[in-house]
């Protein structure tokens, strides 16, 4: 029976389930949920030294716990932190290399996970479409007031914390709840919790639900060293026996939830289903708030599947929290024994694994990027190894409880039903989380082709012409044997990339019969010539609107398409960016954007008190005094770009 026809059985359960569709990520070693694949299926360990620009981890190490010092060179860091597609959202150099690199991969993670879920963002603006984001960090913001008091500017709002959730709600104008969540490690995992109940409520008809954590300053890890929770090896080595701690690490990760009787309804893409969740703290069944308790984990773990309606002796995997503290893995292994051991058939042991082997420890960002692992894991109906567990952990009864930590990828059992995962999260706060996953149907997509008896139109767009010209080759590379799309029906693609896809400013549109002919289009070398299409491609590339129902007719499936194409420079404090002058900075710092050369400056935005900002700021900047006097007879907007091309002359 089929995870659809399931629920059907179960009567009200199908109400209250909430579709996971569409996600997006950037751990270490993977730019999205197929990279992440690869890299888990493959085993590979992620993890490298500490990079120069986070802080020197050579001369703050040291062994053991000596104040002041840090006991790991190593963790899981992403490549290109600092890399950010500024002109897509609008930003100007300074803004960007001011905004914290949090915020920065958030919009494009938020980005790609929209267009993975197939949901159009200028359709979802101004709906109540709820964000909700775990996040503890705000490591940006404290390096700049490392820098002096005077690195206290007005800029530095835009790098509170609760400006991650804003951030996506401002850019994508969502009217909803938009709500960071802080539990320490548990946060994005309760932030999934949140947003499924404001989902089940009415209160939200889409959520975006994010987790990001950036370590960018020593601090928490010296802090953590002294307190013997950082792996000495800079290694996550979840349940053995030599497990000494974790490795921290980078990581974004983006989900896309609606209920599932809407995307069912909408035709989107089901990549698995949230049946349930739990949230709890330990309250005083421990010692002190920070040591964890046996009991709450039990609790939760109940609440979690009582609030499914499934069986605890049902579930096939858990992607546990699994750090690799020799205090908190016996505690969770136990607790995942005793709660989804009970009933379990002795031939059918409870699989166990954790990504932070692989990746490192995500902390408030890793409870969702483990939901996107398992959300794979159920795609593909394998579960990855979870590396560096050698010899097991002896203060877990693993002789009394049926537990099993893959030491190789292994098939889910096939029981003749979805198979189902649980995914879990731990904070020092003492706030435990859980949510239950079912494996969704498979998409039976229509087999691809060779030629269609009608041809086809591909729409594509982007925010500049070298963004086009790169999706245009991802899109050759997708539609070439061997490429993802070789498999996919061409209506579907071309339905697809229309439909679900938000149209740009720099447009495309080809014509071909089959996956050859369209790739030969894209390339300019060729291409099916028909009068109508041909009419309707010069329509869409003049920027006009088209009833794509009436182009492409009812039917046809939403597929996987490539994503956007960012076009990123590097942005990072101290760096030079030459392509902004003067004028150009501190307008796109300190007003609107919808001025000319004799827009007056307090119209826009740039007043006395601003302009008593903008000396603070022109001095550090250009490493000379500012006359305030002469700033403050500036009039208007042709008045600022003359003065400040004469203060760069004189800079010079």
């Amino acid at each position: 029976m089929g995870v659809h026809g399931q629920f059907a059985a179960r009567g009200t359960a199908a109400d209250r389930s909430v579709a996971v569709v569409g996600m997006a990520c950037r751990v270490p070693g993977a730019a999205g949920p197929d990279e992440l694949w690869r890299l888990l299926s493959d085993g590979v360990d992620a993890t490298g030294t500490t990079p120069p620009e986070r802080y020197d981890a050579e001369a703050l190490y040291a062994p053991g716990a000596l104040p002041g010092k840090i006991a790991a060179r190593r963790g899981g860091y992403v490549d290109g932190v600092a890399d950010f597609d500024a002109e897509f959202f609008g930003m100007s150099a300074a803004e960007a290399v001011e905004l914290d690199p949090q915020q920065r991969l958030l919009l494009m993670t938020a980005w790609e996970a929209l267009e993975d879920a197939g949901q159009r963002p200028d359709l979802l603006a101004g709906s109540r479409t709820g964000v909700f984001v775990g996040g503890s960090r705000a490591d940006y913001l404290e390096n700049a007031f490392q820098r002096g008091l005077e690195a206290a500017t007005a800029a530095q709002f835009n790098n509170v914390r609760s400006l991650l959730p804003a951030r996506l709600s401002h850019f994508f104008d969502l009217r909803g709840p938009s709500v960071v969540v802080e539990t320490a490690c548990s946060s994005s995992l309760v932030a999934v919790h949140q947003a499924v109940q404001s989902l089940r409520a009415g209160e939200s008809p889409l959520a975006l639900v994010a987790g990001v954590n950036l370590p960018l300053r020593p601090h928490e890890g010296i802090m953590m060293s002294q307190a013997g929770g950082m792996a000495r090896d800079g290694r996550s080595k979840f349940g053995a026996a030599l497990a000494d701690g974790h490795s921290p690490s980078d990581a974004v990760s983006v989900v896309v939830l609606k209920p599932l009787a809407a995307a069912l309804a909408d035709g989107d893409r089901v990549r698995a289903v949230i049946a349930g969740s739990a949230i709890g703290n330990d309250g005083r069944t421990s010692e002190t708030v920070l040591n964890p308790s046996l009991t709450g984990q039990r609790e939760v773990l109940g609440w979690a599947y009582a609030d499914a309606g499934i069986e605890p002796s049902e579930v096939d995997y858990v992607e546990a929290h699994g750090s690799g503290s020799p205090l908190l893995d016996p505690l969770e292994l136990t607790a995942l024994g005793q709660v989804l051991g009970a009933g379990r058939p002795a031939d059918r042991p409870l699989l166990v694994g954790s990504v932070k082997s692989n990746i490192g420890h995500a902390e408030a960002a890793a409870g969702l990027t483990g939901l996107i692992k398992a959300v794979l894991c159920l795609e593909h109906g394998q579960i990855p190894a979870s590396l560096h567990a050698g010899t097991p952990n002896p203060a877990v009864a693993w002789d009394e409880l049926p537990l099993e930590i893959p030491a190789e990828l292994r098939d889910l059992p096939e029981l003749g039903r979805p198979a189902v995962a649980g995914v879990s999260a731990q904070g020092s706060t003492a706030l435990n989380a859980h949510v239950v996953l079912l494996q969704a149907e498979t998409t039976k997509y229509q087999v691809a082709d060779e030629r269609t008896d009608e041809p086809q139109l591909l729409a594509l767009s982007a925010e500049t012409p070298e963004a086009l010209a790169a999706l245009a080759r991802a899109y050759a590379a997708y539609l070439a044997p061997g490429g993802r799309g070789a498999a996919f029906a061409l209506h579907d693609i071309c339905r697809s990339a229309a439909m679900r896809r938000q149209h740009l400013k720099h447009r495309l549109a080809v014509v071909g019969r089959s996956h050859a002919e369209l790739i030969d289009a894209l390339s300019a070398t060729g291409g099916h010539t028909d009068p109508a299409m041909a009419e309707i491609a010069y329509r869409y590339q003049a920027g006009g609107a088209l009833d794509w129902d009436e182009v492409f007719g009812g039917g046809g499936a939403f597929v996987p398409l490539p994503t956007y194409q960012w076009q990123t420079k590097r942005y990072w404090p101290g760096e030079q960016h030459d392509e902004d002058d003067l004028a150009t900075w501190i307008l796109g710092r300190h007003s609107r954007t919808d001025f000319h050369d004799e827009s007056a400056l307090a119209d826009i935005g740039i007043d006395s008190l601003a302009k008593l900002q903008l000396v603070i700021e022109l001095e550090k900047r250009i490493g000379r005094e500012v006359d305030l006097a002469a700033l403050d007879r500036l009039r208007t907007v042709g008045d600022l770009r003359r003065w400040t091309s004469e203060l760069e002359v004189a800079a010079r």
